[in-house]
């Protein structure tokens, strides 16, 4: 399954080779304070490759806070956070937001509620390795 997602705008937009096709796609809500206030719902596939375009690159923010060790990437237009990516050991993984998506029926989503709250840096940073998206390009 091609998943395409993007901002409201259509700046950042992605999209996410996720083969075979899904029987249902883990969708965490995370509960920090800031996916809170964005709606940040996110799932990844380890084993998928995501492909991410940004129309204009001066339009886009990039937000860390905590550790600093994610990014958010923040489209300046429209205010929406399609995907989070984290630079590790020198390569790069992301996670891209279900709320961003285009083309999944809701009915794949099983959305969970996720907290991160007291995990050590060096624990959260071995999960995204070992969970997030690790074949990652931007054009």
């Amino acid at each position: 399954m091609l998943i395409a997602g993007s901002c409201h705008c259509g700046n950042i937009t992605f999209t996410l080779d996720w083969a075979p096709d899904p029987e249902a796609i883990p969708a965490r809500a995370c509960t920090c304070t800031f996916c809170s206030k964005h709606g940040g719902v996110w799932t990844s596939y380890p084993a998928g490759s995501l492909h991410v375009k940004v129309k204009d690159p001066a339009q886009v923010s990039r937000y860390a806070f905590g550790t600093e060790t994610a990014d958010f990437h923040v489209c300046k237009q429209c205010g929406v956070v399609p995907l989070v990516t984290s630079v590790i050991d020198e390569k790069l993984y992301a996670v891209v937001n279900v709320n961003t998506f285009e083309n999944v029926a809701p009915s794949l989503l099983q959305r969970s509620p996720s907290t991160v709250d007291g995990e050590r840096t060096h624990d959260r940073l071995a999960r995204r390795k070992r969970n997030w998206i690790a074949d990652v390009t931007f054009a």
